[in-house]
C-alpha cells in the first residue's frame, strides 16, 4: 500500500502549505463534522422546499459558514472567500447556462456559494487534522485505491458511461502527485464524494447524461467528481498568497491618499 503512496510523494515547497493545528481531536474534527452533518440536514430539507424556503436555507448556511471562520486565520478566510467566489461563477456557467448538471427548481440554490465554502473549509479541516497526519501515506494510498476502484465502476459497470468522472479522477491524482498539500485533497474526496452520492440520490440535481458538445458521457454523479473540485481548492491555493501579499501593498497606498493633518489638528 505504501508503495503508490511513495509515488505520489515528493518534496513539497512551505509556501500555501496546510499545517495541522494544536487542537483535541475533538476540535480537531468539529468542523467535519458540523459540515458533514449540515449537507445532509440541507439536502433532506430542500426536498421539498420553495424558493422563499430555499432562501432561508441559504442565509443559514452562509451564518453557519461565518461562525465557522471566526476563528480561522486571515489566509484561511481568504482561500474561502475565493472558493465561493470561483465555485459560484462555475455554478452559473455550467449549471445555469450549460446545463451540465441541474437543480430541482432549475435554478442554483442560495445556499450553494456558502456551501461550496463549507465544503472547502471540511476538507481543509479534514487535511490538517492531526488523525489525517498521523496516516497519511495509508489515505493517500487509500484515496488512490478507492478512486480508482470508483472510476473503472464508472467506465466499465455503470449503467451509464462515465468518461469525465474518469478524466476528473485523473485531474485528482495529478493533485496528490503535485499538489502543496495532498492531504487538502484527500479531505476533498472524502467530502465531495460524499455530497455528490446524498445530492444525486436525494434528487437535489442531476448530472446530463452528456456534455453540451454531445462527445463526453457523464455518471449521476461523475466518479472523479472531487477532482473536479479540486480545482477550486487549487485555485484558494495559489490565488491567497498573491492577495497577502497585496494586503500590505493597499493599506499603504491608502495611507498616502489621507489627507494629512494640520499641525496642532485634533
Amino acid at each position: 500500500m505504501t508503495s503508490i503512496a511513495g509515488l505520489l510523494e515528493r518534496p513539497r515547497r512551505r509556501v500555501g502549505v496546510i499545517r495541522p493545528r494544536t487542537a483535541t481531536p475533538a476540535v480537531d474534527l468539529g468542523v467535519p463534522a458540523t459540515v458533514m452533518a449540515w449537507i445532509a440536514t440541507l439536502l433532506l430539507l430542500d426536498r421539498h422546499a420553495s424558493l422563499a424556503a430555499q432562501g432561508l436555507l441559504g442565509a443559514a448556511t452562509w451564518l453557519l459558514l461565518l461562525v465557522l471562520t471566526r476563528r480561522e486565520t486571515t489566509p484561511v478566510r481568504i482561500q474561502v472567500a475565493v472558493v465561493v467566489l470561483f465555485a459560484t461563477a462555475v455554478e452559473y456557467t455550467f449549471s445555469g447556462w450549460l446545463g451540465v448538471y441541474t437543480y430541482r427548481l432549475g435554478n442554483v440554490p442560495s445556499f450553494v456559494p456558502p456551501g461550496h465554502g463549507l465544503v472547502y473549509l471540511c476538507a481543509l479541516s479534514l487535511g490538517r487534522s492531526r488523525l489525517f497526519a498521523a496516516h497519511r501515506r495509508a489515505l493517500v494510498t487509500l484515496t488512490v485505491v478507492g478512486g480508482s476502484g470508483y472510476a473503472v465502476w464508472g467506465l466499465l459497470l455503470s449503467a451509464r458511461h462515465d468518461v469525465l468522472g474518469a478524466f476528473w479522477f485523473v485531474c485528482l491524482l495529478g493533485f496528490l502527485r503535485w499538489g502543496r498539500s495532498a492531504l487538502l485533497f484527500v479531505g476533498a474526496f472524502v467530502v465531495v464524494t460524499y455530497l455528490e452520492l446524498l445530492g444525486t440520490a436525494i434528487g437535489t440535481w442531476a448530472w446530463q447524461p452528456m456534455d453540451p458538445s454531445g462527445h463526453i458521457p457523464i455518471g449521476n454523479p461523475p466518479s472523479g467528481a472531487a477532482g473536479g473540485y479540486g480545482w477550486f481548492d487549487l485555485a484558494a491555493v495559489l490565488v491567497t498568497p498573491v492577495l497577502l501579499r497585496g494586503i500590505p501593498v493597499v493599506r499603504r497606498a491608502a495611507a498616502t491618499l489621507r489627507p494629512a493633518r494640520a499641525p496642532g489638528a485634533h
